[in-house]
Parts: C-alpha cells; sequence; structure tokens
C-alpha cells in the first residue's frame, strides 16, 4: 500500500478519550502528532487528504512543539499571510484554521515557528468534480427542480451545467407526536415540540438544521441538532446537540442508476440517529439507483465529508449506514479508501457490484431464457430450483429481472430525454444504460465498439454441477443445459456461445477494488452486518444470506479472520433496514461503544487487531426467533447452516455456488482444467464424455485455483485521471 499523506479525517484529541492520535483503520496507521514527538513543527490536513483537496479550502491545523509559543507562529499560503485564518488552542498547542481562497491545482501552504519550518502541497480541485473518478459522465440530467426539501419545495433550476445550487439551510423539528415538521420560522418554537436527550447526556429542543447544496453535480444534505436561535455552528463552535460523531447514509438500488443527479439522498433526517445527537450525512450520488458507481460514489463521499469537516469539525468517528446498494458503498469505500469510514452497519448485504451480484444476475438470465426458451418443459420447477440453488423457484425470474442493469437498453432513468438514448438500430451512438457502461472510467471502451469492457465470463462453468451429484438432474438433462445455456452478447442478447470477460476490464475490477478484497481498510473496520431476512419471501429476493458468508469468506482469506465482522439476522417484520427495529438500535449502539473504545486504544497493535480487540464483549454473531416475542439465539452463524439460527434462517446457493463456485464468489474469469470423472458422482457413458469434450473444449472450471488475473487490491485510494 502507499505510504501514508499527512492528513487526518479524525480529531485527534476529544475529552471523553484519552489525547493520545485516535486509532487508524488504514493499514499503516496515521502519523503520530508533531507535538507529541516534541520538537517539529508540523502541518496537517484534517478535511481532506492534501492532493484531493477541493472546493477552494481545506481545515488544517499546524501541531507545534510545547517550547514554542503559538504566537510566533507563521502562515503563509502562495506568499500571503494567513496566520490570522487561525486559531489558537493552548490545550492541545495547536493551531487549527480553514485555509482558504486556493487556486485551482497546486497551493503551497508554509508554517514557520523561528528555525522550524514545515509546508503542505494543496491540490485544489473544482467543488463540481471530478476529482478520482475520472471525466464526468454525459450525458448528464440535472434534476434540482425535483429535489424535495423539508417543507416540500424544491431546490429550483440548477445554477449552472454543472447542477450547481446555491448551498441553503432550513430547518425543522421532531414534534411530541413523533413527527418531523418543517420549521416555517425559526425565530418561534412550537407548541408541540419535543426534546431528546443526546448520547453525551445534552438535553436540548429537538430542532434539526439542515443544509442543502451540491458538490460533485450531486446534491448532498447534512443534518444536526440545533437551535437557530443561537449562533451558527462551525468548527471553532459545535452545536450543544451534536454528539460529535457522524453517520453518513447510503441509499440502495443499481438498476436506472446513471445518468441523473437523482431526487433523494440516503436520509438525513432519521430520528433515532438525529435524537441521540448524531450529524447525518448523505448526497444523492450516494443513491447507487442514481448512481450505481462505486468509485463515483466514495468520490462524492470523499468530498461532502470535507464540506463537513471544513464547516463543523473533525468528527470523532464516522459511521458508514447502508441496506443493500448501501452495503455496497459502505464495504468498498471502507476498504478501498480508508481513513473516510471507520465502521460500518451493514443490511441485506452484498460485497460489491461487480462480482457475486453481476455474477447472480448473470446465471439467472440464462437460466430463465434456457428454461423459457430453449428448452421449455425439460426441467420440472424443483428441477431448475435445484440448478439456480435458490430457496425459491420464482427467484429465477426475479433475478432474472434484477439482471436489467447488464442491459444497455432494458432500463432509463425517466429524467433521460428518449432522444439520448441508445438503442442498437436507431440510435446506436446514444447513452448505453448498463452497469458497465457507467463504470467505463474504471473499466475502459472497446475500441472496436465503443462500449465499455465487461468483468463478466462463464466459460467452463458446469451449470447444474451440485445438482447432477446430487441426484437431482440427469446426465441428460446436465449435458442439455450446459450445451445450451450459451451467453449474453454487449446488447445483453442471448448469444450460443458462452461469454468471455474483457482481460483489461476483469484485471482492473480486481486491481482497483471493484471487486470486494477486504484485506485493506475493512481490516481495520468494525462491521455489523444485519439481515432482515427475505429469502423466504413468495416470489424471491435478491437479498440473500450467501451474499453476506461471501463477504466474510473475503474477510478470512485476507486477514486469517473475520473477527471484526458481526452477522445479527432477524425475520422481515420491521421492513429491511428501519431504526423501528430494536435489533438494529442494538446495533448502532454497539457500534458506538465498538468506536469508542478503538478511538481510545492508543497502543502499537496492527489495526485488524486493535479493532478485534475493541469489540464490546457481549457483541457477538446472534439470530432472533421467529416468535411474537423474540428470544435472541447467540450462535456463530456459518454458510452450513448450523444450529438454531441456521435452521430459522437458512442460507441458500446460488447458480455459480451449484457449479461449484467458492463460497467467495469472486472468480471472474476460472482456470480451466481437463474433466475429471472422478469429481462426479454419476456415471457417464462413452457417448457422454465425448460430448463433454465437445461443450467445454478448453475445459471445465478448476475451482481449486484463483480466478485468471486475480490479484489483490493493487493500492488503498485507486483514482481513474
Amino acid at each position: 500500500m502507499s505510504p501514508v499523506p499527512r492528513y487526518r479525517l479524525r480529531r485527534p484529541i476529544l475529552a471523553v478519550v484519552s489525547a493520545a492520535l485516535i486509532a487508524s483503520t488504514l493499514v499503516a496507521p496515521h502519523p503520530a502528532p508533531a507535538s507529541a514527538a516534541g520538537d517539529e513543527l508540523r502541518l496537517v490536513a484534517l478535511s481532506a487528504r492534501p492532493e484531493l483537496v477541493t472546493a477552494n479550502d481545506v481545515l488544517v491545523t499546524a501541531e507545534v512543539p510545547r517550547d514554542k509559543p503559538l504566537d510566533g507562529v507563521r502562515l503563509k499560503l502562495n506568499g500571503a499571510d494567513v496566520t490570522g485564518s487561525f486559531r489558537a488552542d493552548a490545550s492541545t498547542h495547536t493551531l487549527t484554521g480553514l485555509v482558504d481562497r486556493l487556486g485551482p491545482g497546486r497551493n503551497h501552504l508554509v508554517a514557520t515557528a523561528g528555525p522550524l519550518r514545515d509546508q503542505l502541497v494543496l491540490t485544489n480541485h473544482p467543488a463540481t468534480g471530478p476529482v478520482i473518478s475520472g471525466p464526468h459522465e454525459q450525458p448528464y440530467a440535472c434534476t434540482t427542480d425535483k429535489f424535495r426539501l423539508v417543507d416540500g419545495s424544491t431546490l429550483g433550476a440548477p445554477l449552472d451545467p454543472d447542477c450547481s445550487v446555491a448551498t441553503r439551510v432550513d430547518y425543522a423539528y421532531r414534534s411530541t407526536a413523533g413527527r418531523t415538521k418543517p420549521l416555517p420560522d425559526p425565530a418561534t418554537r412550537p407548541a408541540d415540540l419535543a426534546t431528546t436527550t443526546t448520547i453525551t447526556g445534552e438535553t436540548v429542543p429537538f430542532l434539526i438544521r439542515i443544509e442543502t447544496g451540491t458538490l460533485n453535480r450531486s446534491i448532498y444534505q447534512i443534518a444536526m441538532l440545533h437551535d437557530p436561535a443561537t449562533d451558527d455552528p462551525t468548527y471553532s463552535q459545535r452545536s450543544p446537540g451534536w454528539n460529535e460523531r457522524l453517520i453518513y447514509t447510503f441509499g440502495g438500488g443499481c438498476r436506472r442508476g446513471w445518468y441523473t443527479q437523482g431526487t433523494d439522498t440516503g436520509g438525513v433526517l432519521d430520528p433515532q440517529m438525529l435524537g441521540r445527537g448524531y450529524a447525518v450525512a448523505s448526497a444523492s450520488l450516494n443513491v447507487f439507483g442514481n448512481n450505481c458507481n462505486d468509485l463515483l460514489a466514495a468520490e462524492t463521499m470523499m468530498m461532502v465529508k470535507e464540506r463537513f469537516v471544513e464547516r463543523y469539525g473533525d468528527p470523532l468517528f464516522t459511521i458508514g449506514w447502508g441496506s443493500s446498494g448501501g452495503s455496497y458503498q459502505s464495504h468498498q469505500i471502507a476498504d478501498n479508501y480508508p481513513g473516510l469510514l471507520d465502521g460500518i452497519v451493514v443490511g441485506r448485504s452484498f460485497p460489491d457490484v461487480a462480482s457475486a451480484t453481476n455474477i447472480t444476475l448473470f446465471d439467472a438470465r440464462l437460466l430463465e431464457h434456457y428454461f423459457t426458451e430453449v428448452a421449455p418443459g425439460a426441467f420440472s420447477q424443483e428441477e431448475q430450483r435445484q440448478v439456480a440453488g435458490f430457496l425459491r423457484w420464482q427467484s429465477i425470474r426475479n433475478l432474472s429481472d434484477g439482471a436489467k442493469r447488464l442491459d444497455p437498453v432494458a432500463e432509463f432513468p425517466d429524467e433521460l430525454p428518449a432522444e439520448l438514448r441508445y438503442h442498437p438500430q436507431t440510435n446506436p451512438g446514444g447513452a448505453r444504460a448498463d452497469v458497465y457502461d457507467h463504470t467505463a472510467n474504471v473499466y475502459g471502451r472497446d475500441p472496436a465498439t465503443g462500449f465499455a469492457r465487461r468483468p463478466l465470463d462463464n466459460v467452463g462453468v458446469q451449470y447444474g454441477l451440485a445438482a447432477l451429484n446430487s441426484g437431482a438432474i440427469s446426465t441428460q438433462q446436465f449435458l442439455d443445459l450446459n450445451e445450451g445455456i450459451g451467453g449474453l452478447d454487449l446488447d445483453a442478447v442471448p448469444t450460443t456461445a458462452r461469454t468471455s470477460a474483457d482481460p483489461i476490464a476483469r484485471n482492473a475490477a480486481y486491481r482497483t477494488g471493484r471487486v470486494l478484497f477486504g484485506g485493506a481498510g475493512l481490516a481495520g473496520t468494525p462491521i455489523i452486518d444485519y439481515r432482515s431476512y427475505s429469502e423466504d419471501a413468495a416470489n424471491g429476493d435478491i437479498h440473500m444470506m450467501t451474499h453476506g458468508f461471501a463477504t466474510r469468506a473475503r474477510l478470512e482469506a485476507a486477514n486469517g479472520d473475520a473477527d471484526n465482522q458481526v452477522f445479527l439476522v432477524e425475520d422481515s417484520r420491521y421492513g429491511g433496514f428501519s431504526l423501528t427495529s430494536p435489533t438494529l438500535r442494538y446495533a448502532l449502539t454497539s457500534m458506538e461503544e465498538w468506536l469508542t473504545a478503538l478511538v481510545g486504544d492508543d497502543s502499537a497493535l496492527p489495526a485488524h487487531q486493535k479493532v478485534v480487540r475493541t469489540k464490546p464483549a457481549e457483541l457477538t454473531d446472534a439470530c432472533w426467533s421467529r416468535d411474537a416475542a423474540p428470544r435472541k439465539i447467540v450462535q456463530r452463524l456459518t454458510a452450513d447452516n448450523a444450529g438454531e439460527c441456521g435452521q430459522l434462517f437458512p442460507a441458500y446457493s446460488t447458480p455459480r455456488l451449484v457449479a461449484g463456485a467458492p463460497l467467495p464468489d469472486d472468480v471472474v474469469t476460472c482456470h480451466r482444467k481437463a474433466v475429471a470423472w472422478s469429481d462426479y458422482s454419476v456415471s457417464f457413458s462413452p457417448a457422454e464424455r465425448e460430448r463433454m469434450s465437445r461443450i467445454f473444449p478448453s475445459g471445465v472450471c478448476d475451482w481449486t485455483k484463483p480466478g485468471v488475473g486475480q490479484q489483490p487490491l493493487r493500492d488503498t485510494w485507486p483514482a481513474v485521471k
């Protein structure tokens, strides 16, 4: 991994923890403050990495040796004195200030204290982006005139082609009847205004300040408890209602998640979060239903958090919070961009979009096409289910429909004009509505077609292998299926040939973390994986337990164990991911306790060991019974469905796992081997053996080996230029 730059995205000292440097989730630790070393003057960027500053400003602290007077420090930006922008803190012997009016590109901030000198090179990027995600996607539909504020009004028309609006502040309040209402007159307190007591013991009126603006062509919002009768909160004057912690929410989805700014965020008005005193932030491009690209989501979150720190101060820690599509973002931002999130609470989770999810949807689409178009009636519903591995037969069609994200004509956002949409015959140069073209900055484009390269493959995959070996299907069915299943072309049209991954896209997916690695930032990140069980839904469901176990298997492979991940499972009575659930409220309380202990750990242990040893003793894998009054059942949850939890909430397979793929489900292109007849529990006739060689001319998948081109994340903070 790259050397750790001089920046810090956390407060170094807080009254409720020790004055030692807060523990890092980076693979390498943050540098210790110079004041602790005692003899160096040191500049540290608090709000952003020095090379990734945005919007013309950055919050910086100067750590000064104890024997040097603070009033003897001078700071200059590009030669101009900016010392007056810094505020002294005698308790930490630091100077902290917002350095603004940065010019485009490289800026030089120099601090001197007598003979001591230090310099930061600050590279400034525009507020509209891009920074790390590569060139902006075009076309792009602005939706500020459709984005609803707390009072029901909208942001109005954008100010420029980058969909910008003027930053604004609105107020709302929580009523004694348990409703969130707009506050039309901040000078007047409503008669039904509730109060709340935060986790730090402050009892305050339940008044909510909501900042709304645009960054990175995304609409962001930041909410926190604040009384408008008092001065606006700043990094140097905190709101009494803020508990000095931040929750960043990530929204779900993926389908239609391209070419649009979006009309919602991951949500910033949850009364449980705000009532406990958390600040809550999110942005429209952190909703995968608006933007199904984890790199662009990471960039957006990075910029919004920078804005938060510069305006309100460096939080003690930041919790990532998201379900389904929000879990992709939480996992991948924590692993690939360490320092942005300190702990994550995810629901209905997947490791990432590129591997387990897209592979499962792709296979479901192929199976549905085969069962309904190629060989209708050749397999009973139960035989089809056995081949797919799902609990419900209906999941085959359900997940096949989810494969529309692979289809460039299937689903466009409503805001994208029809004349801009791709069609292979009528508009071949139009915008393609699929997850690969939306991520073309990472995967690259095939010069022959102009379309995005795809990390998608099924060459050598023996569909229905476990069903064959169990006797659920015959050798004839197995051979017919694998001969006829085919693949999907670049327009998601079924083909007789299997689909081969583009090697450039496949290698980029591994190298840049689009396939979740698990051994970078996630190694030192507390993870609580909450699942509202839904595999038994009548029409099936994409949110399968096995995807959580895939993440756990990747953590174990990368780090030796997954002891920093905890599973909590219950039935779906509270919906997918709602803090109306006592279990999810317990998860938030436990994450708070875990991270508070972690930031207080000033040991020199590696990040993974720190996070494991600070985990609350009572926080373990558990499930809750399906009774009217659920009881907690403590046991380690495993993919083999052991114990009472395994009986209550069994994990089922996927088509690729039925075909023999390993649990991590992170192999895009398998290595192949010659057919070994000892691998089968059934006998093949000479004619059937000869037919197998024709069906698999290059051999069958050898799942004992890593995938072709499979490699760990090459470096944290990957960027596309």
